[in-house]
């Protein structure tokens, strides 16, 4: 049973916005920090988003800062992540994740579950 599911992926042009979505089973979303991560072709996994379990607090990158945003709905157990002006280079697979009493949010090490991604292709 997989605990992370990912979805809302797909082909956008530029300037798009996409909202992806990753429904996590109760006991990991009611105590769990969530994480998105991205994968392009031939580049190493990167930190998008993270938020913590009580969507207290944010956290972006410079490269994504402004442009998207990570939510969670609690009584869903869904976080959430809006993209907006979309651009080529964010083209990827996005991972959901999720993590216990984090600390270093944009570290992969840090996180516990993954869910198996889900294709964004921006066109240009």
């Amino acid at each position: 049973q997989r605990q992370l599911v990912e979805s809302g992926g797909g082909l956008v042009q530029a300037g798009d916005s996409v909202r992806l979505s990753c429904i996590a089973s109760e006991y990991i979303f009611s105590i769990y920090d969530m994480g998105w991560f991205r994968q392009a072709p031939g580049k190493e996994r990167e930190f998008v988003a993270a938020i913590t379990w009580s969507g207290g607090r944010t956290y972006y990158p410079d490269s994504v800062k402004g442009r998207f945003t990570i939510s969670r709905d609690n009584a869903k157990n869904t976080v959430y992540l809006q993209m907006n002006s979309l651009k080529p280079e964010d083209t990827a697979v996005y991972y959901c994740a999720a993590g216990r009493g984090l600390t270093d949010y944009y570290l992969e090490r840090e996180y516990n579950y993954w869910g198996q991604g889900t294709q964004v292709t921006v066109s240009s």
